[in-house]
């Protein structure tokens, strides 16, 4: 059966019903898909009294056009956020939380890298929480603006320098802390100590999973995106060189703010009634003493790009080939369960008519049949396996861009090669440095058209409302599965609830 064939660019849908293929066009020709509140983004801030100052000079700016030169159509002008989005950006936030450098220090610099990054997680969480407890008018989204010695130093890799270096009482080998979550210690200090150990010593994930159980949402931005200018090396030069970058830096942050604050910047045009997709997430536990224990989420994707992420219970998942994760009967069933829950929930009660289930790899013989339990009669399950394509590549046979995106090698009715980067007309560039890498992608279980399945993925590679930009290079149901992996993994705080996806970017 061996073919080649092109699938056509997937377009979009943005403001009175009209659609373009590249959403930046859209939005500007047309607005978002669907407003947002009125009254538009309602925030607060929380960062040193230099950090809030550059984010609201960010705000003021991008009230009016942002546009780098030259111009390029890879990276177009930004005509400014009401402009775009139909909503004010008020330059004044909602509530201002400050703080001094001097205060932040104390726990930046702890020389034991579970505690510093636990410490200075709760440093912004804990000040975030009782602002919304306390604050007559609550912000809908929390810009976290974090200086740059947060980046440096709350990282799994970093370290402190030893002339910076802060000691402090009740560090411990983790390890050690482990135990004492299993075998609590008679004395309750220690115990207590030990709380800082259950975390990932990762910033951005412990702020997003200790927010998760009081459902506020987040966006964390580096002081030097905002203002690349003010950071030097001893050259004098930007540490980050974001110059050329200011309109793309524009796009992004702010179609993922309006998505956060309720709207939808567009959505995938002429998608099948009664489809979902559900993205199967596993991430390794490292705090867990058994090396075979993950965490297994499913994040579930409406046509819209409405996406919400269940959560399922951390099990010996992971099999003897490492990267290869398989659940139970009872476990697969559990998990689409309440995917499907969630669908008939906002669908009238309605079950979908195709649910389309994204792995890394094959579903085995035990998942599938959790799978197809969960489905029952009413609803077609198809699991699709999505890789990265080792020892394949697609030429062109003359010129020197790369072959066209959307060009597909249909190997038989289950599998083929998909390229999802690639040349792109409409930008008549390719937005890449290297030979484009196609997407291996079989039908491992269930029956669908192997060049629907193409169709869609290649259409799900749109739907990242986190960066407005033509496409990604892999589908959104697989896009984001190590980040929210390791947000639920981040401790052990995280709610068994589902909620929306924009919790997690």
């Amino acid at each position: 059966m061996k073919s080649l064939i092109h699938i056509p660019e997937p377009t979009l849908v943005f403001g009175l019903g009209q659609c373009v293929e590249d959403p930046r066009d859209g939005l500007s020709l047309f607005g978002p898909y669907d407003p947002a509140q009125t009254f538009g983004v309602r925030y607060g801030l929380i960062g040193t009294r230099a950090g809030i100052e550059r984010m609201c000079q960010w705000i003021e700016k991008i009230q009016k056009p942002v546009y780098d030169e030259p111009l390029t159509r890879l990276r177009p002008p930004f005509p400014g956020f009401e402009a775009v989005f139909g909503v004010p950006f008020p330059v004044k936030p909602t509530v201002k939380i400050e703080f001094s450098e001097a205060d932040l220090s104390k726990y930046v610099h702890i020389g034991d890298r579970h505690k510093r990054t636990y410490e200075t997680a709760g440093f912004f969480t804990q000040r975030i929480i009782d602002a919304v407890r306390n604050e007559e008018n609550r912000p809908e989204l929390w810009f976290i603006i974090a200086p740059e010695d947060v980046y440096k130093y709350c990282r799994p890799q970093s370290s402190v320098e030893k002339e910076q270096r802060i000691s402090v009482a009740g560090t411990m080998k983790p390890s050690e802390a482990r135990r004492l979550i299993s075998e609590p210690d008679l004395f309750a200090e220690r115990n207590q100590a030990a709380t800082a150990y259950q975390f990932d010593p990762d910033f951005r994930n412990q702020i997003k999973g200790r927010l998760l159980s009081h459902g506020i949402l987040t966006q964390i931005i580096r002081e030097s995106t905002l203002a690349p200018q003010d950071f030097l090396n001893k050259a004098g030069k930007p540490t980050r060189h974001l110059e050329k970058l200011q309109s793309e830096i524009a796009w992004n942050l702010s179609s993922a703010i309006y998505y956060k604050i309720g709207g939808r910047p567009w959505k995938l045009k002429g998608v099948r009634e009664g489809v979902c997709y559900v993205g199967l997430v596993f991430k390794r536990d490292e705090k867990n003493p058994n090396p075979q224990a993950a965490c297994c989420a499913a994040q579930m994707f409406l046509d819209s790009g409405d996406g919400v992420v269940f959560k399922g219970n951390v099990g010996p998942w992971m099999t003897g080939k490492r990267g290869h994760f398989h659940l139970t009967t009872h476990a697969a069933n559990e998990l689409l369960s309440q995917a499907i829950t969630a669908y008939r929930a906002k669908h009238d009660g309605k079950a979908p008519k195709e649910l389309f289930v994204h792995g890394k790899v094959k579903f085995n013989e035990a998942e599938w049949h959790g799978f197809k339990e969960a489905a029952g009669s009413k609803t077609n399950v198809v699991g699709v396996k999505i890789a990265d394509a080792e020892d394949f590549r697609l030429f062109r046979e003359a010129g020197s861009m790369p072959a066209i995106r959307g060009l597909a090698w249909l190997q038989d009715s289950n599998n083929g090669y998909l390229l999802t980067k690639g040349f792109i007309p409409r930008l008549q560039t390719y937005p890449g440095k290297e030979v484009p890498r196609p997407l291996q992608i079989e039908i491992c279980g269930g029956e669908a058209s192997l060049e629907t399945v193409l169709q869609d993925v290649l259409a799900l590679t749109k739907l990242n409302y986190n960066s407005c930009k033509f496409a990604d290079g892999v589908p959104v149901t697989l896009k984001f599965a190590d980040a929210v992996g390791e947000v639920l993994i981040s401790g052990p705080t995280v709610p068994n609830a589902p909620l929306p996806f924009r919790h997690y970017i």
